[in-house]
């Protein structure tokens, strides 16, 4: 590349004859356009194709499908766990129950029980 010695401006000269100054000095103007159509493309973009965009309303109605399905699972879960508990409470002990818990947990059973063995599979 030249020096540009007689034009006034300092700077490279390109192979066009137009020194790097000049270039920016003729693009200057364009360069608010040019980045509020960047912004305006990104935007644009993610307005569709973004985690709440257009594009994905049926990804985000399905998973919306299925927490709620999973919701009203725990939800009857924890019903069943609330009777459960309050059958176990001091205040209204279910015999059945409690002698239900006790042979699961020690691993007893009523001389009444039938008791099937499986044998575990070993892989």
């Amino acid at each position: 590349m030249l020096n540009c010695i007689g034009s006034g401006v300092k700077g490279r000269v390109g192979v066009s004859g137009f020194s790097e100054l000049q270039v920016f000095a003729r693009l200057r103007p364009y360069l608010p356009t040019a980045v509020f159509a960047l912004l305006i493309f990104y935007f644009g973009c993610q307005a569709l194709t973004g985690d709440r965009g257009l594009l994905t309303r049926s990804a985000r109605n399905a998973a919306l499908s299925n927490r709620t399905e999973e919701l009203k699972r725990l939800q009857a879960e924890d019903v069943e766990l609330q009777t459960r508990v309050r059958l176990l409470s001091d205040a209204s002990l279910s015999k059945d129950l409690l002698d239900e818990r006790a042979r699961a947990i020690l691993g007893f059973a009523d001389p009444r029980d039938y008791v099937i063995r499986i044998p575990s599979r070993q892989d």
